[in-house]
């Protein structure tokens, strides 16, 4: 597995900049939500999911992904007030006691703009603006680091029977359109990360192609994340559940190491740190 070279990019973040690219960040995904695949409500209340981003963060996280709908395939929106009530409260407490650089996982452009008020930093979109017209206007105004992940159709739908006639050509070009979207909505193109979207609108067997070829994302000259873990196409091939998907989330992220994935979106940040230190050292040496 030979390792390719990572770009370094510096986003604006509201109190500062982030670098991406000198090393591996890693993003805790904290699902405040009944129906999350992972964790499935573990973290719904607001003291067990301010405990959890403590323990993220103590953990080492880089980044903390906050969000409250699930987009698990075949999955429903939730209503604007119960995603605000979800997320807010939580976004405001952790933003009291850390400085931790926070994304708001969501495609409701009022949710995006409440988080961005209550300390959150970036926006990470699943529908790559899509979704809500809104979206690009909160970006712009709040000047925010955006998300602009591939999908096929909806959580609802993105699971019927996905296919592609050129796979990398088509997903690499559904990305520059919406980069030029958000940049025709005053999104500045420095502020944009891409994100493949392992598992949404994909099989198997596209999920391991992509992984494979992770470095041909380069040519977007963006930061590129990975959120691959515990995901099914890992149950699948290692026939496991999803509370033993963490040594096949581990392999994955290895090969995004090597392509020069920048941000890897995990569940379990302390195991996750140690392949990152790992990876990182083999693919600078």
């Amino acid at each position: 597995m030979a390792s390719c070279p990572r770009p370094v990019y510096r986003l604006k973040l509201g109190a500062g900049t982030l670098e991406i690219g000198s090393r591996t960040l890693l993003m805790g995904i904290l699902n405040v939500t009944p129906d999350s695949f992972s964790d499935g409500g573990r973290f719904f209340g607001f003291e067990t999911a301010l405990r959890q981003a403590r323990d993220l963060i103590a953990a080492g996280a880089d980044i903390l992904d906050v969000g409250g709908e699930s987009t698990r395939p075949y999955s429903e929106s939730a209503p604007v007030d119960e995603e605000l009530r979800r997320v807010i409260p939580l976004i405001e407490a952790v933003r009291r006691e850390s400085a931790i650089p926070i994304s708001i996982d969501t495609t409701k452009a009022e949710v995006a703009q409440r988080a961005m008020e209550a300390g959150a930093d970036i926006i990470n979109d699943v529908s790559a603006l899509q979704f809500d017209d809104g979206m690009a206007d909160v970006a712009a105004r709040c000047g925010a680091p955006v998300i602009l992940m591939h999908m096929r159709g909806t959580p609802r739908t993105m699971q019927e029977a996905p296919a592609y006639s050129s796979l990398f050509s088509e997903i690499i070009a559904f990305l520059e359109k919406r980069i030029q979207y958000a940049v025709s909505r005053s999104v500045a193109r420095e502020q944009i990360i891409v994100d493949p979207g392992i598992g949404f609108g994909k099989t198997l067997d596209h999920n391991l192609r992509l992984i494979r070829r992770l470095e041909l994302f380069h040519c977007l000259d963006r930061p590129v994340l990975l959120g691959a873990s515990r995901k099914r196409f890992i149950g699948t091939v290692l026939d496991c559940d999803v509370t033993e998907r963490e040594t096949g989330t581990a392999v994955v992220n290895s090969f995004a190491i090597a392509a020069g994935v920048h941000i890897l979106r995990v569940h379990d940040v302390a195991f996750h740190r140690q392949v990152t230190l790992m990876g990182d050292a083999i693919a600078g040496a």
